[in-house]
């Protein structure tokens, strides 16, 4: 939380300059004194909820956008994005050593990437919200479409890749102790 507060100086300088508006004139539509809002670009006034609505309003951003959050689409999700080999993650869940749920972005896989599998301990769920998404698991190589899952232990060897031409969109579950999905409704034989 800290490191976000300490963002918002810079943010909010930017946006200021970005739309060519003086401290003066700010001062004047959000009522705050200039001494005030330079404090806050500086970094030596604390940012308080009073003081970033009035600066949303006049700049017409939401107030994650001041502190620099993240857009997840849900506006309850406010987690940082992790990105690794040029995949996002967006942490669904706070729940650590527990079932994770990520919304993951995965980006089309180059032609020189390299096709080792890796194992781990764990227990993954996936479903395929947009794009194509290949998974190798084992002997098994696997082209999943929108609307496809597929489940799989971790320690087996696998490589989630995107063979399209656009980013791919996943959910995915994950257990890092093994915990499994647990499938309570089941179809009609």
């Amino acid at each position: 939380m800290a490191k976000a507060l300490a963002s918002v100086g810079p943010q909010l300088r930017a946006l200021r300059q970005k739309r060519d508006i003086t401290l003066t004139q700010l001062a004047e539509t959000t009522g705050i004194s200039v001494s005030t809002l330079s404090r806050l670009e500086s970094g030596t006034r604390k940012p308080t909820l009073e003081l970033l609505l009035p600066l949303a309003e006049a700049y017409q951003v939401t107030l994650d956008e001041l502190v620099d959050a993240p857009e997840t689409g849900d506006p309850r999700v406010r987690q940082r994005p992790i990105e690794r080999n040029g995949h996002i993650y967006v942490p669904l869940t706070r729940r650590p050593g527990g079932v994770q749920a990520f919304k993951q972005i995965i980006p089309p896989t180059p032609p020189d990437f390299g096709m080792d599998q890796q194992t781990h301990e764990g227990y993954e769920w996936l479903y395929v919200l947009s794009g194509l998404i290949r998974l190798r698991l084992g002997d098994h190589d696997i082209v999943l479409t929108p609307g496809e899952a597929a489940e799989f232990d971790t320690r087996l060897p696998h490589l989630v890749l995107n063979p399209g031409t656009e980013p791919a969109e996943i959910i995915s579950l994950f257990g890092p102790q093994g915990e499994r999905v647990h499938v309570r409704a089941r179809p009609r034989p």
